[in-house]
């Protein structure tokens, strides 16, 4: 029972999941539970076992409800995924690698479990900037930033990508510290039309400061999709001392499997939702054979872009096929080397950061932790978004490794001599993600979301494109909390089910 459940007593129509969280802090759910009263017991048919279905089956089965979750595949955790197939006691992270301190209910989650934390390293001053055939430091490029070949206005030169966005967003972070999140939905309702590319142009941005900011923010192939988006990680401090779990990501959704074992039916492909006034009927194929499951409520988690390919009957509002057919999902590609040892410490002292180049593999990302500075380690040689990942996504994975061998080698020489392995992983290859993340393009924000969100019958939404936290985990964690509600407070069903 949740420690404010003697505090949170309702009957008749029960308030609002925005009111219950405008008293009770979101972040508190992970210790103590949904903060209502218990509930008639219901059946629940959770589809996906990603975080946004893991988080609601937990919090639904502490609530007294039987949660039945459908994954097609053979492991939960969704687009947390650890590559563990490299030398013994190392792994990499195909999906989600860090956690953001402002991101507390996933953290919540992690102390509840026992799961230790610690930094990510992203700014590191010694990590590198290869732009133009040109090798400097991170520290070498703020120090004077004249050193990047890029025909600069005469206002921008001299000055760093990030000094130029503190002086165009000022004004908007001002706004987030008087008023948070409240400030920060306002701003990106009034700039939800611009792109990242059209923002920086209509505050009189040089063509040539955008491609430096571009390039530098890791966002050229994406500098045409919805600047709200960026407010919200830059604003709203995505990128401030981030966290991973100590031993691979994948060790929280783990946690919630061992809690949910019982309920979970791996192999479990989706293939349609029908519902009455009364029940929802969820066809799937097991092991190629037909099978139904029913219960008086659901929750979908699955991605649009998967679940544009289920057949639903009654057919869903022409607002949410439209949001279905619409959404954009990113694509992500993730180059791993599996090495002898990690050069780029003993070499140039690097340790976590990023190195960003205008090379095809784009982002190198150096490990926070090694287990030794004369042993094994895993090196994120190539994190590509977008257009760049769907190149490198159309490669044979042995060529991909190669090429982007050789790329390597033009930032470090010594890689050739250190590398053993390499492990290639896109998201637009996964038949049950068809995506890496939600990338909302200009006005989709306004014209979709509540699309997005809103429950269709007895049919509730989750993951991270229902959330203010899209692409991140927190966005999955807080929707399926707010799923979990909603089904919770929901009329019981009417006839038996199951």
């Amino acid at each position: 029972m949740s420690v404010l459940d003697h505090q949170d007593g309702f009957t008749g129509t029960p308030p609002s999941f925005s009111s219950i969280f405008t008293r009770y802090s979101m972040p508190s759910v992970p210790a103590h539970g949904l903060p209502v009263p218990a509930r008639p017991a219901k059946r629940v048919l959770i589809l996906g076992a990603g975080m946004a279905g893991l988080v609601a089956g937990y919090e639904l089965l502490r609530k007294g409800h039987e949660p039945v979750i459908l994954e097609a595949r053979q492991r939960v955790g969704g687009r947390i995924h650890t590559i563990r197939d490299f030398a013994p006691g190392l792994y990499a992270e195909a999906g989600a690698m860090r956690i953001p301190k402002v991101h507390e209910s996933t953290l919540g989650y992690c102390r509840e479990f026992g799961l230790p934390v610690r930094p990510f390293v992203t700014d590191n001053p010694h990590s590198l900037v290869h732009v133009g055939g040109r090798r400097l430091s991170l520290a070498d490029v703020r120090q004077s930033p004249s050193r990047l070949p890029f025909p600069l206005a005469a206002h921008e030169r001299g000055r760093t990508h990030e000094e130029l966005w503190q002086e165009t967003v000022g004004e908007l972070y001002d706004h987030y510290e008087r008023d948070g999140t409240e400030g920060l939905e306002r701003l990106a309702a009034k700039y939800d039309g611009y792109s990242i590319r059209g923002f920086l142009k209509a505050s009189g941005w040089s063509e040539a400061a955008i491609e430096l900011y571009g390039l530098l923010t890791h966002t050229e192939s994406t500098l045409n999709t919805a600047v709200t988006q960026e407010f919200r990680e830059v604003i709203g401090q995505a990128y401030e001392n981030p966290q991973e779990i100590a031993g691979g990501m994948d060790q929280l959704p783990r946690a919630f499997y061992e809690r949910l074992k019982a309920h979970i039916r791996f192999g479990t492909e989706v293939v349609a939702i029908a519902q009455d006034a009364d029940q929802v009927v969820v066809r799937a194929r097991v092991g190629g054979t037909a099978t139904e499951f029913r219960a008086s409520h659901a929750i979908c988690t699955l991605p649009f872009s998967v679940l544009r390919n289920v057949d639903v009957d009654p057919a869903f509002s022409t607002g949410k096929q439209k949001a279905i057919r619409q959404l954009h999902y990113d694509a992500s590609t993730k180059i791993f080397f599996q090495v002898r040892r990690p050069f780029w410490s003993q070499r140039d002292g690097i340790r976590g950061g990023t190195t960003v180049t205008d090379l095809p593999v784009r982002r190198v990302v150096y490990p926070s932790h090694v287990a030794s500075e004369h042993d094994r380690a895993v090196l994120l040689a190539s994190y590509t978004w977008g257009q760049d990942a769907l190149r490198w996504a159309s490669m044979e994975p042995a060529r991909a490794v190669a090429e982007a061998l050789r790329q390597i080698a033009k930032i470090h020489p010594s890689v050739r001599e250190e590398f053993e392995t390499g492990r290639v992983y896109s998201w637009y290859d996964d038949p049950f993600s068809a995506g890496a993340y939600v990338l909302f393009e200009p006005d989709q924000q306004s014209t979709l979301q509540e699309h997005i969100v809103r429950p269709e019958g007895r049919v509730y939404f989750a993951g991270e494109h229902c959330s203010r936290w899209p692409a991140w985990i927190e966005g999955a964690v807080e929707s399926g909390i707010k799923a979990a509600y909603d089904v919770h407070v929901a009329e019981a069903s009417r006839c038996p089910v199951g």
